[in-house]
């Protein structure tokens, strides 16, 4: 089987100023918050090292039964304004895929302007890459709801 590539690109405006949501983007307890794709789904950090170089690993899935192991390497953190990381997905001890996610954070009045962008490999066929896109865009409505409701404390 051959390796497929794709890369998206995700905008979102926040309420939330840079450092706070820089915050939410990269501590591992709010990551578990916004993280996972559906109400069904979870996402649970194991292993958090918030560092260049530091290494995350968390399961993500059903809640019934998370899957899904994934480790983060870390490789840029410019608090608040940009990071960028890898991230590889596994099911039983196989790779599915491995992801360079880029996170560009402006200021833009008491909100954030956030971009995200995503360049994939899947190692499991393309369907894939649809199923990775749509778990990021899962994943990014719920810190959207996360942000407003974090801005209205």
């Amino acid at each position: 089987m051959t390796t497929d590539t794709g890369d998206f690109d995700f905008h979102r405006t926040l309420p939330l100023g840079t450092d706070q949501l820089w915050h939410v983007l990269t501590d591992a307890n709010m990551r578990e918050r916004w993280g996972a794709p559906s109400p069904e789904m979870i996402l649970k950090v194991e292993k958090s090292d918030l560092r260049v170089g530091g290494i995350e690993r968390h399961i993500c899935g059903p809640k019934k039964n998370p899957e899904f192991e994934v480790e983060t390497r870390w490789y840029r953190l410019d608090a608040p304004s940009d990071a960028a990381f890898t991230e590889t997905v596994e099911i039983g001890g196989s790779a599915i895929g491995t992801s360079l996610v880029t996170y560009r954070l402006e200021a833009k009045g008491k909100g954030t302007q956030l971009f995200v962008h995503v360049a994939l490999s899947s190692f499991c066929g393309a369907e894939a890459l649809s199923e990775f896109k749509d778990g990021w865009q899962g994943g990014l409505a719920s810190l959207d709801a996360l942000a407003h409701e974090l801005a209205a404390e």
